[in-house]
């Protein structure tokens, strides 16, 4: 071979060579980069139960309303179900309260004038919506029970299987056999399929997009045997702090009208000050009838051997047609596809990791739940529309862990839906900060749709919800960075910052500002001291964040910095230490390595996790983070605790500690079959601010944050255990 040849063979070779690797490359190229299955993301966790579990109930909703079913696809069980968690049909707008013998309002209840001392300063006594058994005046005890309870949120509607056995025995949960009940989380539809008395019994369920309306299909020989019907029933509403709503043993204490014609009966229902109206359509060959006070049958002819119906709830009358079953299914198929298609993914399947597979379970069951569950038009219960807690009303400080996750997984919209609320409620916040002497506005904590907050012994002095609308807003910027976005919100930014800035009190002594008294901490464990108190590690920190964002949104809008929030930015204090390690606050007597201040939220955490790190030592942080993982009151913990702390060991780089910490196996970071994240057995059997805190965290380790290092998925390990591909998602502040 001439010197020419071997030169041009050698040439050959290494252009197929480097053709081959282009080859490799384009072909890996595109496999990074091709879109996510996201269908076969959402349905490989599709929930399918094979038996009764009355922790395991399934919810179809839109964020406004929701239903729960049990096994049946209805609500048949509810004395089982009411042992785990209970049946309800809920809404945004359905509370009721109970009349007050008295005439109890909040305005009239006396405020008691707290006075804060702190060695040599001392604050202005100021008047406060305070309530403690033993220390308040005895007379005060009623009203101050009455307006915690009320308004509680209210079981609008009660769907049940009548399922007869032929001997005339009661039925139970152990005459189903044949069980299999998926919730296909694509389309939001409940398919329910079991054996009654030989005779198989199929119950699709789903719930429209927009209306509070379900509509159910339901097939089955026993349709015609008269064996199987439907009851809907109406109960008065429960004072109670937890369950499902419902109170069956007063029927004289409230009423239902109904109206007939054709196939669609209305009702009218009335609950002392309460009002309401229903309408429930049905198909032919079948006919609904009243069998008892607020109870109705829709039972079937001899040739039935299919059952439909949709059934609406509203506060006022409901329009002349309703779409139908059909419709209201393929509405509800579009409106799951289309939030599933456009929003944030993180596919964690090719990970080598075995625990991949619960935390894109709890992932993808979290989307799902929050969705129905926390994107209204007010700021979700903990226990969302699935059953009541606190009598059904919503913790402002608790609105962040539902909510602001939407901003990160592409949903933006879905967390301003509940922002009007604030601005509705901004003249009472306006009020309550001028009432004691302070500029802008004061945010309640536990609270209905009016925003009243009740007289209790804590909540009056809670304050790390007061920078949360910045914070919401400031999200909603980064999805949305425009001047519509600084006009919506700027008054809701401007009036927190004013707040904040004149909370801040100044300590001559120290030539500093300083963060209360009177003031009770995010973790809840120093409040009995609230006077005393001062300081908080995570409030001040979120006091800087606060105004530091506030500031620039005025720059946004070509506003001068405000020079009262520079000055209280520029003398805040350090956040404290002690024994070289963050505490809960200042004047915490303890460091939490000791027993009874290592328990609760482990909030000296949050100043690097929920915020940016702006006042943090890292290496201070980092010792203060291995120590709660090895020290802390794991029962005593809520289920945010461990996204806090994920996303905590995250920033500072140690994505193994922030997936050991996510996944760790506590009973307060249980997800059950459902997704849903238990806390307190009865009282308190679900809690989605486990929910939403566990997306927030995810999202922060899959998009990173700013400052994050420049690499995928910033604060998953880099071991090679995790391979995540994500879409969608935004990067967290």
């Amino acid at each position: 071979m001439s010197n020419m040849e071997m030169l041009s063979a050698k040439r050959h070779r290494l252009g197929s060579v480097l053709i081959g690797c282009l080859a490799l490359w384009l072909c890996g190229g595109l496999a990074a980069a091709a879109p996510i299955d996201r269908e076969a993301w959402v349905t490989r966790h599709n929930v399918v139960l094979t038996s009764p579990q009355l922790n395991g109930p399934l919810s179809v909703g839109n964020g406004e309303f929701a239903f729960t079913a049990d096994i049946t696809g209805l609500q048949t069980f509810e004395g089982e179900y009411n042992q785990g968690i209970p049946l309800s049909t809920m809404s945004q707008w359905g509370f009721h309260a109970f009349p007050s013998p008295q005439g109890f309002t909040v305005d009239k209840f006396p405020r008691t004038m707290i006075a804060a001392t702190i060695g040599n300063w001392r604050g202005k006594p100021e008047p406060y919506l305070y309530y403690e058994e033993g220390k308040s005046p005895p007379a005060w005890r009623d009203a101050a029970n009455h307006l915690y309870n009320n308004p509680t949120r209210m079981h609008l509607g009660h769907f049940a299987l009548i399922l007869t056995r032929k001997d005339g025995k009661p039925r139970t949960l152990n005459d189903l056999s044949g069980i299999r009940q998926e919730l296909n989380l694509w389309t939001g539809r409940i398919d329910s399929r079991y054996v009654f008395e030989g005779q198989e019994v199929r119950v699709q369920t789903c719930c429209h997009p927009e209306l509070n309306q379900i509509a159910v299909h339901i097939s089955s020989g026993l349709i015609a045997s008269g064996q199987l019907a439907v009851e809907l029933s109406f109960p008065y509403g429960a004072g109670s702090f937890a369950g499902n709503g419902a109170d069956w043993g007063h029927p004289a204490a409230h009423h239902t009208q109904m109206a007939m014609e054709g196939r669609r009966a209305d009702f009218m229902r009335t609950m002392d000050a309460a009002h309401y109206h229903a309408a429930m359509v049905w198909s032919a060959g079948a006919k609904l009838r009243e069998t008892g006070p607020h109870h109705f049958l829709l039972s079937g002819d001899s040739q039935t051997s299919e059952l439909e119906f949709t059934a609406a709830f509203a506060p006022s009358p409901l329009p002349a047609t309703l779409p139908s079953v059909a419709q209201t299914v393929a509405a509800s198929e579009a409106m799951w596809k289309d939030f599933w298609s456009k929003g944030g993914v993180i596919d964690l399947s090719l990970s080598k990791d075995p625990r991949w597979h619960e935390l894109e379970r709890r992932i993808v069951l979290s989307r799902y739940l929050t969705r129905i569950q926390c994107a209204g038009s007010l700021p979700p219960q903990e226990t969302g529309l699935t059953c009541n807690s606190w009598f059904g009303k919503f913790h402002l400080e608790m609105h962040w862990w539902h909510a602001a996750h939407f901003a990160l997984w592409g949903d933006a919209p879905l967390l301003e839906r509940s922002l009007p609320y604030y601005q509705r409620i901004l003249p009472q916040a306006q009020a309550q900060a001028k009432s004691q002497g302070y500029e802008g506005a004061r945010w309640p904590k536990c609270v209905g749709p009016a925003g009243e907050q009740g007289p209790t012994y804590l909540e009056p002095f809670l304050i790390w919800q007061q920078p949360h609308p910045i914070f919401y807003a400031e999200l909603v910027y980064r999805a949305h960075p425009n001047r519509e976005t600084l006009d919506r919100y700027q008054e809701l930014v401007f009036e927190t910052a004013r707040f904040m800035a004149s909370f801040a009190s100044w300590n001559a002594k120290r030539r500093q500002y300083q963060i209360g008294p009177p003031f009770s901490d995010a973790a809840e464990i120093y409040w009995s001291d609230f006077r005393h108190q001062c300081n908080p590690t995570f409030e001040i920190a979120y006091w800087h964040w606060g105004l530091e964002t506030a500031q620039r949104w005025r720059q946004r809008l070509g506003l001068p910095r405000e020079a009262k929030w520079d000055d209280v930015l520029t003398h805040l204090p350090p956040l404290p230490t002690r024994d070289g390690l963050y505490v809960a606050a200042e004047t915490a007597t303890e460091t939490f390595t000791r027993p009874g201040c290592n328990t609760s939220h482990p909030c000296m955490l949050a100043p690097l996790g929920i915020l940016d790190g702006a006042m943090v030592d890292r290496a201070t942080m980092q010792r203060t983070l291995h120590r709660v993982a090895e020290n802390w009151d794991w029962g005593n913990t809520w289920g945010w605790d461990y996204p806090m702390m994920a996303m905590t060991a995250a920033r500072l780089g140690e994505g193994q500690t922030a997936i050991d910490l996510l996944l760790k196996d506590t009973g307060k970071n249980h997800y059950l079959v459902n997704g849903h994240n238990p806390q307190m057995g009865g009282t308190l059997p679900l809690y989605l601010p486990g929910n939403g805190g566990l997306l927030y965290a995810t999202a922060l380790m899959a998009a990173g944050w700013d400052g994050a290092p420049k690499r995928n998925a910033p604060g998953f390990p880099d071991d090679g255990n995790w391979t995540v591909r994500s879409e969608g998602l935004l990067q967290a502040p």
